[in-house]
């Protein structure tokens, strides 16, 4: 099973501790809702999980996919709190299939904004 695969059993199961298997130790979550680069496997598996639980709901489907060999794009569509949210995941992965950089990109504002608002509560509780 290849990384997109996986990633997709993941977002299907919401098993986020897979994320210890996907996640490369050099790993960089660049976030929507956050100014810098999120860099290494702890604090990106723990943004990625955030926002698998506030992003990834019962609404949540991803719509299209464009894979090549060692890069994915991955656009979705949820609904949270009756906000339409459109998006894409780009995925890049090394020789070792490990996830290296995770990129989130989402519209329209509103989605942005209740996106940063759900997914600050969550880290804070995750931070406690």
């Amino acid at each position: 099973m290849g990384v997109i695969e996986k990633w997709h059993h993941m977002m299907t199961t919401r098993s986020f501790e897979a994320l210890d298997e996907l996640l490369a130790e050099d790993a960089i979550m660049y976030s929507p809702v956050v100014f810098t680069p999120q860099k290494g496997k702890y604090i990106t598996k723990m943004y990625l999980a955030a926002a698998g639980h506030v992003i990834g709901n019962e609404n949540f489907k991803y719509t299209s996919e464009i894979i090549g060999e060692r890069q994915a794009c991955l656009e979705f569509e949820t609904e949270i709190e009756g906000k339409y949210v459109n998006g894409v995941d780009l995925i890049t992965w090394n020789d070792d299939e490990k996830i290296t950089e995770f990129k989130v990109m989402i519209r329209p504002l509103q989605a942005v904004n209740v996106v940063w608002q759900e997914m600050g509560k969550l880290l804070e509780k995750m931070k406690s």
